[in-house]
């Protein structure tokens, strides 16, 4: 017998041996593989019970414009966020000269509009003059020989509003603030600056000039120079006053020897508390209701009760 007969030879075995090894790889590394994928699968598959969270979202808080502190600032310009509400239903005159004349009823926001009227006869007549689509109510009036200026609050909210016709009425275009004077409302004053607090309580009118301001309290009259501190006059009676240069032409009630309006002058520049008044004369039928008093040069006019009188003397007579 061959001795290579029955018996496999080294390198047969070896290669059976060979493909057995690559076979059992090739398994491990499949099962491997396998097992792969499949935690793979697992990470990026929903999980069934439980809800997805909620999306992102940003929100951004506004800068504020240079110079604002974030607060509204009351302004008597058009637009403004103060109110338009008079403090109450209360009347304004201005005066040109000894013919003509403007006067107002102030109404209120959420009753009677305000009106404005004209007079071109010395007060005899008057002739009803439209403020403007959406005034409701008028809370200053100023007029010269060229224009007629009025702060109106417009709108639902009655927002300020200053007005100005050159045309004696009829038509109106935005005006600067100060134009129509300054005005009362319940928050406290317009004036040409913006809106401050009163320097009392329920003041009936304010006038500001070109240096010093002016308000009529309950049986005083309040008064600063620019934006200095307010000085109290002790003055009873007082109804309203009117510019008249330095001085002041004033309005009184219930005065001692007068019995109607008398009408006074009090200095404008320089007040203290204690600036006292000089007569300067007295309407002795006037009534001592509604009273409200415009000047222009030696022209006085005065509104109370339902008359209008002017005197061609400064107030001496009427």
């Amino acid at each position: 017998m061959s001795p290579r007969r029955g018996t496999r030879s080294l390198g047969e075995v070896l290669t059976s041996r060979s493909l057995v090894w690559v076979a059992a790889i090739v398994v491990v590394l499949v099962v491997v593989d396998a097992v792969l994928v499949a935690m793979a699968l697992s990470r990026t598959a929903p999980e069934a019970n439980r809800e997805p969270g909620p999306v992102p979202t940003f929100t951004s808080t506004p800068f504020p414009s240079h110079g604002s502190s974030g607060t509204p600032t009351p302004s008597a310009s058009a637009g403004s966020s103060d109110t338009g509400e008079p403090a109450a239903s209360s009347r304004l005159l201005t005066a040109v000269d000894g013919k003509q004349a403007w006067r107002a009823v102030s109404g209120t926001c959420g009753g009677d509009a305000g009106t404005l009227e004209r007079s071109v006869d010395g007060g005899a007549t008057w002739s009803p003059v439209g403020l403007g689509v959406g005034s409701r109510t008028v809370l200053a009036l100023r007029a010269d020989g060229a224009s007629v200026s009025a702060l109106t609050g417009t709108g639902d909210n009655c927002a300020p509003s200053v007005r100005t016709s050159k045309d004696d009425g009829a038509t109106w275009d935005t005006g600067v603030a100060g134009a129509a004077g300054a005005g009362v409302t319940p928050t406290g004053l317009v004036l040409d600056t913006g809106a401050v607090a009163s320097p009392c309580p329920d003041p009936a009118a304010v006038y500001q000039g070109q240096y010093t301001t002016a308000v009529v309290c309950d049986g005083s009259v309040s008064w600063r120079k620019g934006t200095g501190a307010w000085v109290s006059v002790a003055l009873s009676g007082v109804q309203s006053l009117a510019d008249a240069g330095d001085e002041y032409t004033v309005a009184r009630t219930g005065v001692a020897g007068c019995e109607g309006v008398r009408i006074d002058s009090m200095r404008a520049t320089g007040v203290t508390a204690s600036t006292t008044t000089s007569r300067l004369g007295c309407a002795d039928d006037a009534a001592a209701d509604g009273v409200v008093v415009a000047r222009a040069g030696q022209s006085v006019w005065l509104w109370s009760g339902d008359v209008v009188r002017v005197s061609a003397d400064g107030g001496a007579t009427w």
